[in-house]
């Protein structure tokens, strides 16, 4: 009897055409249609290929980077690594990280026979990001192989995305001249990373005291720099001048208030921090989060038109607003002895200039003249190294012109935004902040210049 149950038990599941699940479901309910799957969009998959890779070297990829703005060139390392180590500091650089190669590529190669570079720190990653992108049909693919190590090794560009990750500052303070010291800050826009050190911070060591330019983007980057002053000099922070109403240059001026400095500013600043100043806070806030802690707007307590002289000691400092540039309350200090100018935002090294609604180009070419008749030897800019006229005046009037020129022909030619849109920039895709503002620059100048 035993034996025929479990002969009969195996004929009934071996027969069955059923799932154990059935066998404890409701057996009054029907099975389930069937239904298609909906069409997902999948990626390519790489697919075997006997095309040769191509490898190239530092001086190859130089070469290539040089004649051709439209190469894509590839870091696959991770972010972390970036930040701790850098990147190629050239303007067709992007990040896709070797294991999103196949969902991320097409955010950036709209074709398939599109040159790219791919490069990884020692030449292990990416020739299998390179075999990838060839198996997935990308017909003019290359890999760096001497890698992002060699690059720096041989002190080619690099961008850092923090020059002192144990501070906040982006960068500590340099001597430029005797007694005259700059932090030069992030040739990028003002980021949680670079702590909204965007732009230069410097200072003038007198025996009379310490005069300070800039008052930082925040309470915290106040401190930090005054901490890097107290390593230099025993005297204390007397002035600190505002270069402008910007966010980087006002926010830490709380800090300063505190310490006894008496902060000094262009008239049109004035009104500016008073109209805006709660907007400006905001705006820094949405990036800088809790490193904006204990930062408050308050206004200058020394206010100037057109000059303000200052004696500290033997030292002889003139503040001047000399003309118009990218701002209508942008400062420059001068000292006429040490043939030193710090330019403030009327003058760039290394990235592109922003154009704002109110920005007159017309009359900061103009402007120019004034800085020319200075004869500075030694110019700290508003953004980028502490440099030389000649220098400065590619950054900035230059580009001023030639960008005024190229929206002059096509206004004449009854061309619109479109047009302008389309002016070629790209001998000036390795600056900093091209990306972010070469287009918008373009729209503003045609927009003002259309109606002028």
């Amino acid at each position: 009897m035993r034996y025929f149950i479990i002969i009969t038990t195996i004929f009934i599941f071996a027969n069955a055409n059923v799932s154990f699940s059935d066998w404890f479901s409701d057996s009054s309910k029907k099975s389930a249609p069937v239904v298609e799957s909906p069409n997902i969009k999948t990626i390519d998959r790489p697919k075997s290929t006997k095309q040769p890779l191509v490898n190239i070297n530092t001086e190859e990829l130089i070469k290539i980077l040089d004649n051709d703005p439209s190469v894509l060139l590839i870091d696959v390392r991770a972010p972390f690594e970036i930040k701790h180590t850098g990147t190629i500091k050239r303007a067709q650089n992007v990040n896709i990280i070797r294991g999103w190669i196949e969902m991320q590529i097409t955010n950036y190669a709209k074709t398939k026979d599109i040159p790219i570079v791919v490069y990884c720190g020692r030449n292990i990653r990416s020739p299998l990001t390179a075999r990838t992108l060839m198996a997935l049909g990308y017909t003019n693919v290359k890999n760096y192989k001497d890698g992002f190590l060699t690059w720096k090794q041989e002190l080619n560009p690099v961008k850092v995305s923090d020059y002192e990750p144990n501070n906040i500052l982006y960068r500590k303070p340099v001597k430029v001249i005797e007694n005259v010291y700059t932090a030069v800050g992030a040739t990028q826009p003002g980021t949680y990373e670079n702590s909204n050190h965007n732009n230069n911070l410097s200072f003038i060591v007198t025996i009379d005291g310490v005069l300070v330019f800039n008052a930082g983007g925040s309470y915290l980057v106040a401190k930090a720099m005054h901490d890097e002053i107290k390593k230099i000099t025993k005297q204390r922070v007397k002035y600190v001048v505002l270069e402008n109403s910007q966010g980087h240059a006002i926010l830490g001026a709380n800090y300063w208030k505190q310490q006894g400095a008496t902060i000094i500013a262009h008239k049109e600043a004035d009104k500016e921090i008073a109209k805006k100043g709660e907007a400006i806070y905001l705006r820094a806030l949405s990036r800088q989060k809790d490193k904006l802690i204990s930062t408050v707007v308050i206004r200058p307590d020394v206010v100037f038109d057109k000059k303000f002289d200052l004696t500290m000691g033997d030292t002889k400092i003139e503040l001047m607003h000399i003309g118009a540039s990218h701002s209508p309350d942008d400062i420059q200090l001068w000292l006429a002895k040490e043939k030193l100018l710090i330019s403030g935002d009327t003058a760039f090294n290394e990235r592109m200039l922003p154009v704002f609604p109110h920005t007159d180009i017309a009359a900061w070419i103009k402007t120019w003249d004034k800085i020319e008749a200075l004869r500075p030897g030694v110019v700290i800019p508003g953004h980028g190294e502490p440099t030389d006229l000649a220098t400065v005046t590619k950054f900035t009037k230059n580009y001023l012109s030639y960008m005024y020129d190229e929206v002059e022909k096509i206004l004449e030619n009854d061309g619109d935004l479109a047009d302008a849109y389309h002016i070629d920039q790209s001998v000036y895709r390795d600056w900093g902040t091209y990306r972010e503002l070469h287009r918008q620059n373009a729209a503003r100048i045609f927009k003002q210049m259309e109606f002028n």
